[in-house]
């Protein structure tokens, strides 16, 4: 879907923000590219649609050089959200979602049902919404109206650079589930720049992990998790792989709580994330007795309260 050949991006004789990325993004993935600030993550996005161009190498989409696509039509096939929610303050949450529809000239019936679906699709009710202006929504609405105008005119492909990390953690949690069902339903082709790993973990289907302008690491969350390729990986994930203890993740039973599946306190970390994915709680057994449970959510805090003690919870 998206190839990197040995892209490279140099600022002036001596910058070199990208060195030498190769790696394919394939279609319907959700992509993260996560990692430190200044390791050039933002740049390998911007270079997909074009925002800023490449010194060295090629970027392919669905196998066609990037700088063979008008520059018009490459942007009107890619949405792109922003962390900056972006929204044109004069215009209505419609004309703001229509943007592009309009650009390529779809007919005002198709635009309006486009607008309509897409926000049912986020749980704002058109009737509602539809006339309003950006400053009439909170920070969280505004954020899903940013994501959905990226979709009105459904590209395949959807470019998100920190799209929730201005917003306050209940919004930002809730935006992230949202795009996980969404996602569900649209199988876009999905590049996420983050990072924070917390983010990461949660929403990628592969990860890419990157410093100081190089790939480091690529796999899926649990690949990464339990096979880190060296020490930099280790310490920007938080854990330490097979050392990993349940406990530290483990609470109380809670009585009104249905669990799911059941995990033991010798279960691999893999195994415990991959039985998590499938549901919400999941009961802990040692010797065949239930000692406790882990949720989703207390999985996500570890993950968050390590990545702080290392110093590699913020940019």
């Amino acid at each position: 879907m998206i190839t990197f050949d040995n892209v490279s991006k140099k600022y002036g004789n001596d910058h070199v923000a990208v060195k030498a990325l190769n790696v394919e993004i394939k279609k319907g993935e959700f992509f993260v590219i996560v990692g430190p600030s200044g390791c050039g993550k933002t740049t390998l996005l911007k270079m997909i649609n074009r925002l800023i161009p490449l010194t060295e190498g090629t970027i392919w989409i669905n196998g066609k050089r990037i700088s063979d696509y008008n520059i018009h039509e490459l942007r009107w096939s890619i949405g792109y959200v922003l962390q900056q929610i972006a929204l044109f303050p004069h215009m209505t949450i419609e004309e703001n979602i229509a943007v592009v529809p309009e650009l390529k000239k779809w007919s005002k019936m198709k635009i309006q049902k486009r607008v309509d679906e897409l926000l049912k699709m986020v749980g704002l009710e058109p009737e509602t919404y539809r006339q309003r202006k950006p400053k009439e929504l909170s920070g969280g609405e505004q954020q899903r109206v940013g994501v959905i105008r990226a979709l009105a005119a459904d590209p395949e492909i959807i470019l998100m650079d920190e799209p929730f990390s201005a917003l306050d953690p209940i919004s930002r949690t809730k935006l992230q589930d949202d795009l996980l069902e969404m996602q569900r339903t649209i199988q876009k082709t999905i590049v996420f720049v983050s990072h924070d790993m917390q983010e990461a973990l949660k929403l990628g289907d592969r990860l890419c992990v990157m410093k100081d302008g190089q790939i480091v690491q690529v796999g899926t969350p649990q690949e990464i998790v339990q096979n880190p390729v060296n020490d930099f990986v280790q310490q920007f994930i938080g854990i330490k792989g097979n050392l990993f203890d349940i406990h530290a993740v483990m609470q109380p039973i809670e009585a009104a709580i249905e669990l799911g599946d059941t995990i033991t306190v010798n279960d691999s970390f893999t195994t415990i994330l991959e039985t998590l994915a499938q549901h919400d709680f999941l009961g802990v057994e040692d010797d065949g007795k239930r000692i406790g449970m882990v949720t989703r959510a207390s999985m996500l805090h570890y993950f968050a309260e390590n990545a702080k003690e290392r110093g590699h919870a913020h940019d």
